[in-house]
């Protein structure tokens, strides 16, 4: 297999017309997870900006399909609320073919997916995910042109790539710029992001909201998200109740995210709020819907928080292992902690981060009440 490096820079967009004259058709390949389908989709955005005329296809996990398109979006055309930004989404359970991998059932739907995928004919297929697996997905492509990076997260997945590209940008959304960039031979800048409308999300949000809070605070609460990937990504929760019981006196009320009822988490902030935080327990459509209406968003470096950016919603993010030069709030509406002694870390540790736990709820508090002046 014929492979070379390059840069953004290196490649001329005439080569990337189509050979019959019609508009390209590009594959991304990025099925996971939550924060990083949200980082790579300003590119993606970038790219349906610059070429309306062409068909892009998404490869995803298919818990992740309401950041691509709504209930019933699959049968409505680009560009409507229901799938504002892809033409054609491909759910793939990467993460159950990886905890069966040598069942009949994994080879069956392997078999499957190379199938639809080379039926597509796409031109080009990218690898936003840098994976062993994700790169072995856009091999089932078929695409004449298959491009990734140079230093993908995984190295041996490179060797299957036709194209790889280095990226020089410090933040993940811009080096996902430049991926996609060059893959088309052209240049991109991250921009605004459209996010799918829900309908059904919609109106349980404003149903929701009708029976747990006054009129008068259906367009004033925040959205705390407690949770993380790992433990050492996780702000204490007693301290996010009490940042509820100041944002309550300045007349705010607080929603705590849940992925169901009972989650530990969002109950131990709900209980250290003294009543001012209620449990907002949600599908992934429906985070999306309340997140849109929050006036605030506050958590870690996690992927509600990203969602957060990606709709437009101010945030208050709290790091610590993490980077937030590669992987904080993108955009002007947002406030980032981190404390001098933070070191970055991915070692899974589970508990919180010393340099983490010396953020104050203080300084969060005042965070919080800067951006909702503004």
């Amino acid at each position: 297999m014929n492979t070379a490096d390059t840069t953004a820079s290196a490649l001329p967009s005439s080569c990337f017309v189509a050979r019959d004259g019609k508009p390209l058709r590009v594959l991304i390949v990025r099925t996971s997870a939550m924060g990083d389908v949200l980082h790579a989709l300003p590119a993606v955005a970038a790219l349906r900006r610059l070429h309306p005329d062409w068909y892009i296809g998404w490869v995803i996990d298919p818990r992740w399909l309401p950041l691509l398109q709504a209930e019933g979006g699959e049968r409505v055309a680009t560009g409507n609320p229901l799938r504002p930004i892809v033409d054609c989404v491909h759910a793939v359970p990467t993460q159950e073919w990886k905890r069966h991998p040598f069942t009949f059932q994994t080879a069956r739907g392997i078999a499957a997916l190379g199938r639809e995928l080379r039926a597509a004919h796409y031109d080009l297929c990218v690898d936003m995910q840098g994976l062993i697996r994700s790169s072995l997905v856009g091999r089932l492509s078929g695409a004449p042109r298959y491009v990734g990076r140079i230093k993908p997260r995984e190295g041996i997945a490179r060797f299957l790539y036709k194209l790889r590209v280095a990226t020089a940008s410090p933040h993940v959304i811009d080096q996902g710029c430049e991926l996609l960039g060059a893959a088309i031979g052209g240049c991109l800048t991250a921009g605004e992001v459209a996010l799918p409308v829900d309908p059904a999300a919609e109106a349980w949000a404003t149903g929701f909201l009708e029976r747990i809070l006054p009129r008068d605070l259906w367009t004033k609460f925040a959205f705390i998200t407690p949770g993380a990937g790992w433990g050492a990504k996780q702000w204490p929760g007693e301290r996010y109740g009490a940042v509820a019981v100041a944002l309550a006196e300045a007349g705010y009320a607080t929603l705590v995210n849940a992925y169901h009822p009972d989650d530990h988490i969002a109950t131990e902030v709900v209980t250290a709020s003294l009543g001012c935080a209620v449990v907002a327990a949600s599908t992934m459509a429906q985070m999306i819907a309340l997140e849109r209406r929050a006036v605030l968003v506050i958590g870690g470096d996690t992927g509600p928080v990203h969602l957060a950016m990606a709709l437009g919603t101010p945030v208050v993010g709290l790091y610590g292992p993490t980077d937030p030069a590669r992987t904080g709030p993108y955009g002007p509406h947002s406030r980032v902690l981190r404390h001098t002694s933070s070191v970055v870390d991915h070692s899974r540790h589970n508990a919180t981060e010393t340099g983490l736990q010396r953020i104050t709820t203080e300084e969060v508090v005042t965070a919080a009440l800067a951006l909702l002046r503004e």
